[in-house]
């Protein structure tokens, strides 16, 4: 893997054993996150911070979220090797390569067009194949639904319909839940029109969709 050295891959240890001490319990998570190379999915002025447990601007008016976030989310949506993974908001595909790293087919939707395009020729040259989506990711990928996981990187004021529409009965959606400061919340689909909600404390995301009319 290009410029990938010894030291880095020290750093990811010493990062996953923070991420430990902060609560992440789940041995896959971690190991998937020491595995990611997150210094590559930076700007070079950045790159000497990639495994410090902090959020990073990549462009568009989007981030790289703090791998504590993104190891967070990955342990909530209780993965299992061969599930099929709704991601809305591709961003730097930093999520995306964590998720790859965990054995599930991941879809993959960015509205922004210069982010996608990065991410797009980026993430193959360093060996993670997602399917990649330009688009709204508010309205989801219906011809390829249903999932058994839906995940969003990035702050909504409400759960869009079409995504629980798109969730398998017995899957779980994570969504950063709110306004200004979102609430990290877990809906599992417990029946067609049945859900069970919980909620895991606050975060800060960049808007999902900054000018679009929800709920019209």
């Amino acid at each position: 893997m290009t410029n990938d050295t010894y030291r880095h891959k020290g750093l990811r240890r010493q990062l996953a054993v923070l991420l430990k001490e902060k609560g992440i319990e789940g041995a896959e998570v971690l190991k998937a996150i020491e595995a990611v190379p997150r210094h590559l999915f930076l700007n070079s002025s950045f790159i000497e911070r990639a495994y410090e447990d902090i959020a990073f601007p990549i462009g568009s008016g989007q981030t790289i979220s703090r791998p504590h976030t993104v190891a967070f989310q990955t342990e909530l949506l209780e993965l299992k090797k061969g599930e099929k993974v709704l991601e809305i908001g591709t961003g730097s595909g930093y999520q995306t390569a964590v998720l790859l790293e965990m054995g599930v087919k991941v879809y993959t939707i960015e509205r922004q067009k210069a982010l996608f395009d990065l991410t797009k020729a980026f993430l193959p040259t360093i060996g993670y194949n997602p399917k990649f989506f330009y688009g709204d990711g508010y309205k989801g990928l219906p011809i390829f639904a249903p999932f058994n996981k839906i995940i969003i990187t990035a702050g909504a004021p409400i759960i869009p319909d079409a995504l629980l529409d798109q969730l398998k009965i017995g899957g779980i959606l994570v969504i950063p839940l709110g306004d200004k400061v979102q609430i990290m919340t877990l809906i599992k689909k417990v029946g067609p029109k049945k859900f069970e909600k919980v909620e895991y404390g606050e975060f800060k995301f960049v808007p999902l969709l900054e000018d679009k009319e929800w709920g019209d």
